[in-house]
């Protein structure tokens, strides 16, 4: 497996699939970042040489891609505002229900988790029906 700015990625893959393992990096930013480094997509990550990986790493951060860690803790800060200024969204979001609108009579189980069903308990020292 190659490394590419901290990240393992695939080394099976194509290297315009492979890239998409970096966290905020999509198909789009995949193909820009290739082109800017001069390197055929359509190239498996194990037959890369030194010097087009850091061609890689090179046309990356002078993208100014804001990829893994940085863009988690700035998404992260983003939540943390909403949150802490009280606002719906931020409300929503502390309390795990769905964001942007949709129903939560049914549906929106991806938020609000699997249903918690309270069923009666039967007595063990009940009487049972027979007389």
């Amino acid at each position: 497996m190659a490394r590419l700015v901290g990240v393992e990625i695939p080394s099976e893959k194509r290297i315009g699939i492979a890239l998409r393992y970096i966290f905020g990096i999509g198909p789009s930013n995949a193909r820009v970042i290739l082109s800017k480094a001069q390197i055929d997509p359509s190239i498996r990550a194990k037959d890369l040489n030194e010097q087009q990986l850091s061609q890689i790493v090179h046309a990356i951060q002078d993208g100014k891609y804001v990829i893994e860690g940085d863009l988690r803790r700035e998404l992260g800060m983003n939540l943390k505002r909403l949150q802490g200024i009280k606002c719906y969204r931020g409300i929503r979001h502390l309390r795990g229900l769905p964001v942007r609108g949709q129903r939560t009579s049914t549906n929106a189980r991806t938020r609000k988790g699997p249903r918690k069903t309270v069923g009666v308990q039967r007595n063990p020292n009940a009487k049972t029906g027979i007389h």
